[in-house]
């Protein structure tokens, strides 16, 4: 399922997330004059197999890129792509400063130590690339502070900086007549940082944001697509958890039992999943 395109819509295609070395979704959304894709994947090699899915299935190659963020995952493959890519002027900003990073084994593992890189990045960084010299950094061709509105011909994305504690240069888009909206993994904790955390008051004020655009499909980078009903159900537990991390990090059973008791029930598995992902640095 990995590497065979989906269709979410007559006009949207995705190709899943792989956590074999924790690729993120690619999409193209297609209106009658354009295509955008969404994000520019882990390397030359996700770019190449999204294309070859693509014509395959014969959809026109995108016309323009969206980056999320900037995360090796989501930007690493801009330099297999011969669109125009579109991104946050702080996306630029990470990139630029990468520009000048070696690739070795030992440099990365120097980058880990010293805390500019993570060790989870790093693992999946050296089993995507077996040849570290294919690794390119490229800048976007189009930067944006705000955000922007992209007509592909009778469809029309919205494209928002959102920030986050992931990123601070999140971008989400909404494609404004499917009711569709990316979220790139703008919900996703802070993980550049010795603990993963979110700022409760932070989190509110973007899931605030998000369920604004009444998206009746989410889709976040590393999930498959969310029923708005299910999505919700899903913020909730966000916000119950992060309002409970600080005062119980390390303790995961107690931290389980506090969010329990906030809900008033038992947690499901998947908020299980949730708290331990957060509180495995802790071990």
């Amino acid at each position: 399922m990995y590497k065979t395109l989906q269709r979410l819509s007559e006009s949207i295609v995705y190709l899943p997330d792989d956590p074999t070395t924790d690729r993120p979704i690619l999409a193209a959304i297609s209106g009658s004059n354009k295509t955008l894709m969404i994000d520019a994947g882990a390397s030359p090699a996700h770019v190449a197999l999204f294309n070859r899915e693509c014509e395959r299935r014969h959809i026109a190659r995108g016309d323009y890129a969206v980056i999320t963020h900037w995360h090796w995952d989501h930007s690493f493959g801009m330099s297999a792509l011969t669109i125009p890519t579109i991104a946050h002027v702080e996306t630029r900003n990470h990139l630029q400063k990468m520009l000048a990073y070696a690739w070795t084994d030992e440099v990365i593992d120097h980058r880990v130590r010293e805390g500019i890189e993570i060790s989870f990045c790093a693992e999946m960084i050296k089993k995507e690339y077996a040849d570290r010299d294919e690794i390119v950094i490229t800048l976007p061709d189009i930067v944006f502070e705000k955000r922007l509105l992209i007509d592909l011909g009778g469809l029309h994305c919205v494209v928002e900086h959102v920030g986050g504690d992931h990123s601070n240069d999140n971008v989400i888009i909404f494609v404004e007549e499917e009711r569709t909206l990316f979220l790139g993994d703008c919900l996703g904790p802070a993980i550049y940082s010795e603990k993963r955390f979110w700022q409760p008051e932070q989190l509110d004020a973007l899931l605030d944001k998000i369920e604004s655009y009444q998206a009746e499909t989410v889709l976040e980078s590393h999930a498959q697509p969310e029923s708005r009903e299910d999505f919700l159900h899903y913020t909730q537990s966000l916000r119950g958890i992060a309002s409970c991390l600080e005062d119980y990090a390390g303790d995961q059973d107690s931290l389980i039992a506090e969010v329990a008791k906030k809900f008033g029930r038992p947690l499901m598995q998947d908020e299980i999943e949730t708290i331990a992902y957060l509180q495995d640095l802790y071990q």
